[in-house]
């Protein structure tokens, strides 16, 4: 149902939620939130987009396939994961920034992991949904 109440609405809602779903990633290594749930978010915002503008806009808007998120997204949390062994630290140590960064405040691994898991759940959910809305 394309409606011109839906489309509008789309098209205030994706920005809306998209920066949502960053607010949810950056709190998520100090309070609930994180990764998951932030690409939750941001795939929800695509899919909403797809239902009120058809599913070669949502695509557009990506600019790139949802695919490609996947391997990327893992090799961030792998390098995230392993970083520490340069340090001579076990695998998974949180490392830290020094000093914290304006708005996003301390900088370590645990942000970058979460930013990796981030683009897996937005990759896998959309590659999936796309696909599904594809065939139907």
């Amino acid at each position: 149902m394309k409606t011109i109440i839906l489309r509008t609405a789309s098209d205030f809602l994706l920005p809306v939620l998209l920066l949502f779903s960053l607010f949810i990633l950056l709190r998520g290594h100090y309070l609930p939130g994180g990764g998951f749930i932030g690409g939750l978010v941001a795939a929800i915002a695509f899919v909403l987009d797809a239902f009120a503008n058809g599913l070669k806009n949502a695509k557009s808007l990506l600019k790139i396939h949802p695919g490609f998120l996947m391997p990327v997204g893992l090799s961030l949390a792998f390098l995230s994961a392993i970083s520490p062994l340069f340090f001579d630290l076990p695998i998974m140590t949180g490392l830290w920034a020094s000093e914290p960064i304006p708005v996003i405040g301390n900088l370590g691994s645990a942000l970058i992991f979460d930013t990796g898991v981030y683009l897996v759940v937005i990759g896998a959910a959309l590659t999936i949904i796309f696909t599904i809305s594809e065939t139907a």
